[in-house]
């Protein structure tokens, strides 16, 4: 006993020299155990860059976890050049060494400047960048019609899909494809079209009478989840990819909304009414019973989405206000509420989220770091940006 407690004492003694050292050079490191909406940023210092490429290297960095300071209470230097061609290094201070140095060419300056965001993002924290995704929305009028759109993440690019003038809504991405599923009014009726964006061919999926919205694809690609009303009142439904073999998976009085898969494709996520509360349920993929997922302490919860690392479900929870909350899957802690919001969608990291936020009567769509609560609001493309779905 004695000979641990002298371990513990050393270990101890250790730990607070290497803090003293940290603390004479102005050092914070930061590799700690991510809380959610509670996780210190990464202290970051940026010089040599300038116009778009400084702006999409602040977007990028800051919403992955990232904070700016001084270089010399920076943790990491960035130094680079944006005089042509974007060139950059990264240097550890802490560990007095060059750990990323490299020159981009080719596409735009700001493509570039995305790579390289990416590329110091995988040599800090190990883990891949989100700087050269992309995501899908809606973007609506002033009439309430609108058209289904996609742009890079950060808003700038965007390509109008649609081109229906009527109600849109409820963009899914096919994982690892350039396909989107969407619901659309234009036929007379809401009904979920299949649209490749790359033949810019699309179909009918479900064109029932009545409900057919909220479509969201399996992790593999080959089932497709969906609300229908087709037997009544609005139900989760699965089907295959190409439209058929509908099965349904709920049978309830109440109105059912928002399905997301679990990563592993064995569960649907959705919303839905237990004795007349709103929760948060699921049903396996190939039908059985309905387990509700506990959302203790926050009212309304409702447009869940699944992480893709399997760990996280955010969703909307709705008390006075619409906020973004986050709760781990398997029940083991409360959730969290991090900020104002609605619709939250992961990107493909399971650490950052997008999702519409309401300001002046419209929605804007902002990208939310869900570990320090970073949050940056992106270009409105349109009179009012909402409901975006985040390539996988």
């Amino acid at each position: 006993m004695k000979n641990v407690l002298k371990i513990g004492l050393l270990i101890l003694l250790a730990a607070a020299a290497i803090n003293f050292a940290h603390s004479q050079n102005e050092i914070t490191i930061t590799h700690e155990i991510s809380v959610l909406g509670n996780t210190k940023p990464i202290p970051i210092s940026l010089d040599g860059f300038s116009g778009e490429v400084a702006e999409a290297l602040r977007f990028d960095l800051y919403v992955q976890g990232f904070s700016f300071v001084s270089p010399d209470a920076a943790q990491y230097q960035i130094n680079g050049s944006s005089s042509g061609n974007v060139t950059g290094n990264v240097t550890d201070k802490f560990a007095r060494k060059v750990i990323l140095s490299r020159s981009y060419t080719g596409a735009s300056v700001r493509r570039q400047a995305h790579a390289f965001a990416d590329d110091i993002v995988l040599a800090i924290t190990g883990k891949k960048g989100i700087a050269q995704t992309k995501i899908a929305f809606k973007a609506e009028q002033s009439t309430g019609n609108g058209e289904i759109y996609v742009s890079d993440f950060d808003g700038h690019n965007p390509q109008t899909v649609s081109r229906d003038n009527s109600i849109v809504a409820s963009p899914a991405w096919v994982p690892g494809r350039l396909a989107l599923y969407y619901t659309s009014y234009q036929p007379g009726n809401p009904d979920i079209f299949y649209h490749d964006l790359s033949t810019g061919r699309r179909r009918i999926i479900a064109g029932f009478s009545g409900l057919n919205t909220s479509a969201t694809v399996s992790p593999d690609g080959s089932k497709v989840a969906m609300i229908l009303s087709r037997s009544g009142s609005p139900d989760v439904w699965v089907c295959d990819a190409d439209g058929r073999n509908f099965k349904q998976l709920t049978k309830t009085p109440e109105d059912e909304s928002s399905p997301c898969w679990s990563p592993d494709g064995q569960w649907i996520c959705f919303a839905t009414k237990i004795a007349e509360r709103r929760v948060l349920a699921k049903v396996p993929a190939g039908g059985g019973a309905v387990q509700r997922i506990s959302t203790a302490g926050v009212a309304n919860p409702t447009e869940p989405d699944w992480s893709p690392d399997g760990k996280w479900i955010a969703f909307t929870s709705q008390m006075r206000d619409f906020n973004i909350c986050v709760v781990p899957a398997d029940g083991s802690a409360a959730p969290v509420a991090l900020v104002s919001g609605e619709d939250p969608s992961w990107s493909p990291n399971s650490r950052t989220l997008i999702c519409g936020r309401r300001s002046g009567g419209r929605y804007t769509l902002s990208v939310l770091d869900v570990f320090t609560k970073q949050v940056k609001d992106i270009g409105r493309i349109s009179g009012s940006d909402s409901e975006p779905a985040w390539a996988q």
